[in-house]
């Protein structure tokens, strides 16, 4: 329960830190920090359906790990398309 909510926080903080005013935006960091702040919630989840003896909730912690690994996939595959046409990636928006 503790390491959910510190991959939770430490995403929030990860995407809060690389967005807005407090600094430039960088694509990367914003990919992980949501991939981090996924990984927590799909483990919460799936401990919750563990404690609970409920076969959905881990379910549901499988069908979130395969949704976010699509998500990745199609993330990365844009920046590699990307690189290849421009020859760099703006990592600074």
């Amino acid at each position: 329960m503790r390491l959910t909510i510190l991959l939770i926080i430490i995403g929030l903080i990860g995407y809060i830190i690389n967005s807005g005013p407090l600094g430039r935006t960088n694509i990367i960091k914003l990919f992980i920090s949501i991939e981090i702040m996924l990984l927590g919630v799909t483990l919460l989840i799936i401990l919750s359906g563990y404690n609970n003896d409920d076969i959905l909730g881990l379910i549901i912690g499988i069908i979130v790990l395969i949704i976010t690994g699509i998500e990745s996939a199609i993330g990365l595959t844009i920046l590699v398309n990307y690189y290849k046409i421009k020859g760099s990636l703006p990592t600074n928006i």
